[in-house]
């Protein structure tokens, strides 16, 4: 099939995206102070003037992003995305056009500056979350807004002839982003929603100033509201601003993601650690580190990316529960990484027990529940080379038990000899063997 630049030139932009599989996403800012998450403006309908308490005392003295970096690389996670700017307006970096910024708080530092430099440090690709949508500034819709947190107050009338002071505003905070601070692999936007999306945001001459600065700049699909419509990343032709990759959020896609002719897309899962992305004093409904990894592994199974949330908390710590998390996923990592980095989805169905993932003549059959008897591997008789338990190498038994002799078109492997018997999983969060086909 033929295919056009754009679409040649995402393929390119997108190859280490789909190499690296697995990111950690960074909420944080003035919001951890009431540690009610980060749309507590919007529910609690709070004004400017009373939200600037948390300013004044923004002083996260404990911020270390070296200690981030280290928790991110350990866990097995080759980028992280933090939110430069979310949708209270408050920025983490030295921007020129606000002071409502990080510099002018207690803090007095550039939190962006310092968080590139920890992670580009340890070997990790970057992102910034920028928020297209501003609470903050005076030009952006507020009465009558589907969001704004003075959405019922008249008094915050806006005249939309001075929307284009904002946008203005946004495109130039992009350029000093783009500018300012090296080279950025990855823009992740938020969000698009009825009529403010795509060229409400002047979308096209936003994307063209981004490609001109950082032509290999990975960016997502959120400049327009999603969905199937005219242009968006799952139709056959795209515009230019629809992004290199989709963002499903709270949730794994049934069946990965696919454009209009069933072709895959680059795709990412958004996923909290717990119930909320920015600090939250009170969530302790933490996912288990069995069911993270099970979600990255899913996620892989249906070429998809898992990127990961954590919420620091007012003090600029990452929750305890949440390294701990992060520290049991990174064990599994450093044993089971080959089986997610670079692999995506294997030309077999899902298997009964668990799934797989492949690069190219290695399947890895990732088992979540124990058999009875030996593992059936379905359709795959007298293609397997050799099976080999991925965390240690050691061999395992190909052959067909005496007790499925029936089951001629399907291989067999079990963890032991006999082969008949049954064994409990060598890792009950999730045992891969590795299959090397003919």
């Amino acid at each position: 099939m033929a295919h056009n630049q754009e679409w040649l030139d995402r393929q390119e932009r997108t190859r280490w995206f789909l190499q690296d599989r697995f990111g950690m996403f960074i909420h944080w800012g003035l919001y951890a102070i009431p540690a009610r998450g980060e749309w507590v403006r919007n529910v609690e309908r709070t004004t400017v003037e009373d939200y600037q308490a948390y300013f004044d005392e923004f002083d996260p003295v404990d911020y270390d992003p070296r200690a981030w970096a280290r928790a991110a690389k350990q866990a097995g996670m080759k980028y992280a995305v933090l939110t430069a700017k979310h949708h209270d307006g408050f920025c983490l970096f030295d921007s020129k056009l606000t002071d409502y910024k990080s510099t002018k708080t207690k803090a007095g530092r550039d939190l962006v500056a310092e968080f590139l430099e920890a992670f580009r440090a340890e070997g990790l690709k970057v992102g910034l979350y920028y928020s297209l949508i501003d609470w903050h500034h005076e030009d952006y819709p507020a009465y009558g807004d589907a969001h704004h947190p003075m959405r019922d107050n008249e008094a915050y009338k806006r005249d939309p002839s001075t929307f284009d002071r904002y946008l203005d505003y946004m495109h130039g905070q992009v350029r000093e982003l783009l500018t300012n601070y090296g080279k950025l692999d990855l823009m992740w936007f938020d969000f698009s929603y009825d009529e403010m999306q795509g060229e409400k945001w002047r979308a096209s001459e936003l994307i063209r100033m981004m490609r001109t600065l950082q032509p290999h700049i990975v960016i997502d699909n959120r400049l327009e509201a999603g969905g199937e419509g005219g242009g968006s990343i799952y139709t056959k032709e795209p515009l230019a601003y629809a992004g290199d990759f989709a963002s499903p959020e709270q949730i794994i896609p049934p069946t990965g993601v696919t454009d209009a002719d069933g072709q895959p897309i680059p795709w990412e899962a958004c996923v909290t650690l717990n119930n909320n992305w920015g600090y939250v004093a009170s969530d302790t409904n933490y996912k288990t580190p069995t069911l993270v990894i099970r979600k990255l592994i899913e996620c892989v199974s249906k070429n998809g990316n898992l990127l990961l949330n954590v919420g620091p908390d007012a003090r600029g710590r990452i929750p305890r529960q949440s390294l701990d998390i992060l520290a049991e996923v990174g064990d599994w990592m450093a044993l089971n990484g080959d089986s997610i980095y670079g692999c995506g989805q294997a030309e077999l169905p899902k298997p009964d027990w668990g799934r797989y993932t492949q690069k190219g003549n290695k399947l890895y059959a990732h088992v979540f529940e124990e058999s009875v008897g030996a593992i059936n591997l379905a359709g795959l008789a007298g293609r397997i080379k050799r099976a080999r338990l991925l965390a240690d190498g050691s061999e395992l038994p190909v052959s067909r038990p005496w007790n499925a002799a029936l089951f001629e078109a399907d291989a067999f492997f079990n963890f032991a000899r006999p082969e008949h018997y049954t064994y409990p999983l060598p890792d009950a969060r999730g045992t891969v063997v590795e299959l090397e086909l003919k």
